[in-house]
């Protein structure tokens, strides 16, 4: 019974080359977990076809683009659909924005069973209403909902859903460049029980905010603090998932930093000081290579560690498309804040920036490590760097529809 308990290890029947191979596909492994979703066995999927949409009776008045602040102002009406392990996914429903009815005993309180994501519905010239690359939004809401044992979906379906729900909120997206309807897509356990297992029901719900631009007087480059007393992710951990659990404890160490005078932290990892992200956004630098010269645009790679930004992708295509022909070498890997340092000193650090979807891109003047200022390239006049000003600009023709484009998703207008 006990050899059957313990089978004799593959490793020692390879050959002396084979473990070599096998050791060196070890080491160069991602850090994360592949997830099997909680609804591996679903009886149904989501059926768009079954939607249901009551509107509300008591319609709200419009806030003034100038008075919109990210977060506080919400639209007339909710997505919900609900998911049983037994049924699969019930109808979805378009209802009036409500409070949520959930036991004291539901399993997001107790053991952070959430997950979200976080897109925008724009408006054309032309009155259009767009999306900016949904798919990537829903196959990374998938990978987050599978690492937490929630259920997974059918992300056209969902997308399908979200283009009715935003249609039925048309009148909150402001019909001025830079302004926006924020998307909340969310995902939470909600069954009854204080046991630690995979939920046995959840809750999808979409929920949508009209915002004006990040910075509405223009850009304001921003000061970090190199951030090595806490980590945001670690190797084996969620850092790639955009979990509710990864965010609150990041909150104590951004307001230590801003009692410091700085806007955001830039999370380091590890002894050798790695830059992982700023804030809660992907962090791109621009430098110019000590051997050669050539002009580099670095990004940490995505190894179980980083978030999947879509603008990050973004950015990261467009560079290729766009950059590379000018010279430009683009880069996915790791680096040091030594390195950024370093770079600062001999004059090889161009710029450095934030990217993420509540901003596009947020430029940074100056970084506190170890005692000093790393300044970012930025002129004391200036606010923001070349390439952060084109991927803005290049980002947003694509969003607005000015420049047709496949990330760009044409909601198709109300039956």
């Amino acid at each position: 019974m006990l050899r059957q308990l313990r089978p004799q290890s593959a490793f020692s029947t390879q050959s002396p080359s084979r473990l070599i191979a096998i050791a060196t596909r070890e080491s160069s492994r991602l850090y994360s977990i592949k997830a099997e979703s909680a609804s591996t066995i679903k009886p149904q999927d989501i059926d768009p076809s079954k939607l249901t949409i009551t509107k509300t009776t008591t319609p709200k008045e419009l806030v003034p683009p100038n008075e919109l602040v990210f977060g506080r102002t919400f639209t007339d009406h909710m997505l919900s659909l609900e998911w049983t392990a037994a049924k699969g996914w019930l109808p979805a429903r378009i209802t009036p924005y409500q409070n949520l009815s959930l036991d004291p005993a539901s399993s997001v309180f107790h053991y952070a069973f959430t997950c979200f994501e976080g897109m925008k519905a724009y408006k054309d010239a032309n009155g259009q209403i767009r999306l900016f690359r949904p798919n990537k939004n829903m196959a990374r809401l998938n990978k987050s909902s599978a690492r937490i044992c929630l259920p997974t979906f059918d992300g056209a379906s969902l997308i399908e859903l979200i283009s009715k729900f935003v249609q039925t909120e048309e009148r909150f997206i402001p019909s001025t460049k830079g302004y926006s309807l924020y998307l909340r897509p969310t995902m939470i356990g909600t069954q009854r029980t204080l046991g630690v297992g995979p939920p046995g029901s959840a809750l999808l719900f979409v929920i949508a905010s009209p915002v004006g631009p990040y910075y509405p007087t223009g850009f304001k480059a921003v000061s970090l603090e190199a951030t090595d007393y806490a980590v945001r992710a670690w190797p084996g951990g969620t850092g790639d998932m955009k979990l509710g659990a990864n965010y609150a404890p990041c909150i104590l160490p951004q307001i230590q930093a801003a009692k410091r005078g700085f806007h955001q932290n830039l999370w380091l990892f590890g002894e050798e000081e790695y830059v992982t992200e700023v804030g809660t956004m992907n962090m791109f630098v621009a430098i110019k290579n000590k051997e050669t010269g050539q002009k580099e645009l670095i990004t940490a790679p995505l190894d179980g560690t980083i978030l999947e930004g879509v603008t990050r992708d973004s950015i990261l295509g467009l560079a290729h498309e766009k950059l590379v022909p000018e010279g430009w070498k683009i880069i996915e890997r790791k680096y040091t804040m030594k390195e950024l340092s370093e770079a600062s000193k001999e004059g090889r650090l161009i710029e450095a920036f934030g990217a993420g979807t509540a901003a596009i891109v947020s430029p940074v003047r100056n970084i506190s490590w170890k005692g000093e200022l790393v300044d970012c390239g930025l002129r004391p006049e200036i606010e923001a760097g070349e390439i952060a000003l084109r991927m803005k600009e290049w980002i947003e023709a694509i969003q607005y529809g000015d420049e047709e484009h496949e990330w760009s998703y044409v909601v198709p207008k109300l039956a």
